[in-house]
């Protein structure tokens, strides 16, 4: 019940819901039941007995509905005659009918905007924690995961909670004032009945019992199948070129199956409740009929014929709730499954975060500096007492073999990552005694892949900025080389270019993504790899783009061919962790090392 108050705490503001629901839902089940109770005034007057001339003797009690209502309608028969009376109890029950479905229709649309609110409420907290956390999480989770958790499961957790809510409130009120009525017209009937009741619930409560194991397996089930799709659609080409199209399949449909065989074994549970729900009313409704024809046939227990008609109504009318309650209790056990993995993903807690009293950057002015910095991953070193100083205004190459920590080293800079050991200093302040957001905002990155959206040319060189202008966005692409490219397409900056960018070629994704750069203007360039899947005429556009970009500008870029680097104001080789040699490329010429053997293979590994 702990996740299920949880789960109900983001329908807030509750109250501006609860209320009017519980008021609507109230007025409801009056008049639904007030239409019932009717009935026995209504066969009274087809049937009547007495004379014209008799009136029904007013009972003492006004909560003796039925009495109370037959006695108005022997004093309208006595007053108007019997087809009048008759007139006026079929308008009465019209009325009664309609009011009962206008504040039904009423309490509905109240519950419904409370599902919404709880959905909004929802989904907008696990997107918002997700797009908090580090980067290390999504190295570690499968990304169909995180959509199946925002997706399936916040769907899920938005109908059976908020709908178990309303089963909750309104069918024990209902089931509660069909009894009281029950027991007004025969308590002898009513505890009769009332003894089928705990043995119906003792058998559905075992029927449900792994319900809720198994909607934990199928909400996993369903996360790997989301897993393997997003996989599929992301490396379609891969799977064509090594004919894996069989092995891909055959991984999906094995994992569709254990997914449909799970569902279909829940689906045989709850659907089972409720035929042995059903039985158990009409036996129940058979026993009374049995006894309470007993009772009107030896004229005992104060019960005419007229009652027990309306009585059987009532009682019929009771399974209703009853069935409702007990199919409430056989699905929530998948909203607390499907549940319990949405909080777990509000509950992730990012591992890096601003602290307390951190400061805003004012600017950069001076230096970036690397103090006796160690990184240790999956109990690995990745770095290794590294001490370095990017002044202001130069350019440094990080170049080496594949795994030398290149990428962790550029990471550390806008803190993706922290270091195990030492400290990163900006104009001599420690970065994590700074705001991560303005931290971030002095820097621009270009990854060796260019990340891009499912939107226009003019929204992704935009990205980040709401306030640009045309005459800006132009300006950062003209610098990206990549103004004449986007005039020649379709709808010029307005284009769309699918998803990834897949309308464009490598290049001209790179130089949108440089321009994205240009456009923020940020005094420090972080470059990973920016031209390394490229060919050589594309590179030749975008390392241009890439100088233009660099002018002015302090520069950390992790190189990949001999062009990148050889102009840069400090060259840094990096080995297993290890800074093994820096200067010019010049002076790294004459050393004969490392890097003098790097250059003789003309590339450098990517990390």
């Amino acid at each position: 019940m702990k996740t299920y108050f949880r789960l109900l705490s983001f329908a807030k503001p509750i109250g501006k819901y609860a209320i009017p629901y519980i008021i609507f839902t109230f007025f409801a089940i009056l008049f639904g039941t007030l239409n019932l109770a009717l009935l026995a005034p209504l066969l009274n007057t087809l049937f009547s007995q007495h004379d014209a001339t008799e009136v029904v003797t007013k009972p003492n009690s006004p909560f003796d509905v039925f009495r109370l209502l037959n006695y108005y309608s022997s004093l309208a028969h006595h007053r108007y005659g019997l087809e009048r009376t008759l007139l006026y109890v079929c308008i009465t029950i019209v009325t009664s009918v309609l009011l009962g479905n206008i504040f039904r229709y009423l309490s509905e649309r109240t519950m419904e905007d409370l599902r919404i609110n709880t959905l909004l409420n929802l989904r907008r907290s696990v997107f918002d924690n997700i797009m908090g956390l580090h980067l290390g999480f999504f190295n570690n989770e499968r990304k169909g995961e995180i959509i199946s958790k925002v997706a399936s499961d916040v769907q899920v957790v938005q109908y059976t909670v908020t709908g178990t809510l309303q089963v909750i409130f309104k069918e024990p009120l209902t089931l509660i004032v069909y009894l009281v009525l029950l027991f007004i017209i025969s308590y002898k009937l009513t505890l009769l009945s009332m003894l089928v009741i705990p043995v119906s619930g003792l058998i559905i409560s075992r029927i449900v019992k792994r319900l809720k194991q198994q909607a934990i397996e199928s909400h996993i089930s369903y996360g790997n199948m989301i897993s393997y799709l997003d996989e599929a659609l992301a490396g379609v080409k891969i799977i064509k070129a090594f004919r894996a199209e069989n092995f891909i399949k055959n991984r999906f449909n094995k994992e569709n199956e254990h997914y449909s065989n799970i569902v279909r074994a829940m689906a045989r549970r709850q659907q089972l409740a409720s035929p042995v729900s059903e039985f158990m009313g009409i036996t129940t409704v058979s026993l009374i009929v049995l006894y309470g024809g007993s009772l009107v046939l030896s004229n005992e227990g104060g019960l005419n014929a007229a009652e027990f008609i309306a009585y059987i109504a009532l009682f019929s009318q009771i399974m209703r709730p009853a069935k409702a309650i007990s199919g409430a209790f056989s699905s929530i056990h998948s909203g607390i499954a499907a549940g319990e993995r949405v909080l777990a993903l509000i509950d992730e807690k990012p591992q890096i975060t601003d602290a307390k009293d951190a400061k805003p950057a004012n600017g950069f002015h001076e230096s970036i500096r690397f103090d006796d910095v160690s990184f240790t991953y999956t109990g690995a070193d990745v770095l290794q007492h590294i001490s370095l100083e990017i002044p202001k205004g130069k350019s440094v190459a990080l170049v080496g073999p594949s795994g030398g920590g290149k990428s962790t080293l550029m990471d550390l800079i806008p803190r993706f990552i922290q270091p195990r050991e030492g400290r990163v200093l900006l104009d001599g302040v420690d970065i994590r005694s700074l705001t991560t957001d303005s931290l971030r905002a002095l820097m621009g990155i270009v990854n060796q892949e260019s990340i891009l959206f499912n939107d226009t040319i003019f929204n992704n060189i935009a990205f980040g900025q709401p306030g640009a202008t045309q005459e800006q966005v132009e300006a950062a692409a003209r610098i990206a080389n990549a103004h004449e490219f986007i005039m020649a397409t379709e709808k010029k900056y307005q284009t769309n270019i699918g998803d990834k960018g897949v309308k464009l070629s490598g290049g001209q994704r790179q130089r949108i993504c440089i321009a994205r750069a240009v456009l923020s203007n940020p005094p420090i360039m972080l470059l990973d790899e920016a031209t390394s899947a490229l060919d050589t005429e594309s590179e030749k556009m975008v390392q241009e783009a890439l100088n233009n970009l660099m002018k002015n500008r302090t520069s950390l870029v992790i190189a990949h061919r001999l062009s990148t680097v050889q102009d840069a104001d400090l060259i840094i080789v990096l080995e297993k962790g290890r800074i093994i040699e820096q200067g010019t490329h010049q002076q790294l010429m004459v050393a004969n090392g490392l890097y003098r053997r790097l250059i003789d293979m003309q590339t450098f590994s990517s990390n």
